[in-house]
């Protein structure tokens, strides 16, 4: 079997058996988040907020800071070096295809009704807020509030990625490093609705015991 080909199969078994892990989850989630009986359909403007929240809010650039300093610490790609500029460069080019990616999803998602937002959960217990954590990466709600594949983000995350091999330096261009940081992209979504579900609690928290 071919490296590449097998590479591939592994990743397609991996995403599989994640799907199946969600899907386990997701039934033992209760209440819904969101709810359906008091769902309001986004409007264009919160549509907007969400797309300039997640390119240029403050989770968002101070993960690039993070993954940008990851790169530059180990010198990936090569290309961009380990100095300032090619943290720079990093930096950018992580922030342009956040930026692609939020775009295609919010644009595609407008058409049919596709909420990006994550919605949190509420009485739930701490494996039920896991379970919606893990659900809402890969599901999104109707403008009826009911849940359905998130068809508009499961074209963005991977399509963003392949699309930046035209202006991503050689040796992080081809279909492999696509397939990869699309996997990151999942992934990465999924730690940002970690963020949205827990921060909350953990902020109240903290505030309180300082009074």
């Amino acid at each position: 079997m071919a490296p590449r080909f097998s590479f591939y199969l592994k990743l397609l078994q991996a995403a599989l058996a994640c799907f199946a892990f969600v899907v386990s989850l997701s039934a033992q989630t209760s209440p819904p988040a969101p709810d359906p009986s008091t769902y309001q359909p986004i409007t264009g403007k919160q549509r907007l907020k969400w797309y300039v929240k997640g390119t240029v809010g403050p989770a968002s650039l101070a993960t690039g800071i993070f993954s940008a300093g990851i790169g530059t610490a180990n010198n990936n790609p090569n290309e961009y070096g380990p100095h300032w500029e090619g943290f720079g460069k990093r930096y950018g080019i992580r922030l342009t295809g956040v930026a692609t990616s939020n775009a295609i999803e919010g644009g595609l998602g407008a058409l049919w009704g596709e909420d990006p937002r994550y919605f949190r959960t509420h009485d739930a217990t701490f494996k039920q807020r896991i379970g919606n954590i893990m659900k809402m990466t890969f599901v999104a709600p109707c403008p009826n509030g009911h849940l359905a594949p998130a068809y508009a983000r499961l074209i963005a995350i991977p399509g963003s990625n392949f699309l930046s091999n035209s202006w991503r330096v050689d040796s992080a261009a081809n279909s492999e490093r696509a397939a990869i940081r699309t996997l990151y992209g999942f992934l990465g979504r999924m730690g940002g609705n970690a963020f949205k579900e827990f921060w909350p609690d953990i902020r109240q928290h903290v505030f309180r015991k300082k009074q």
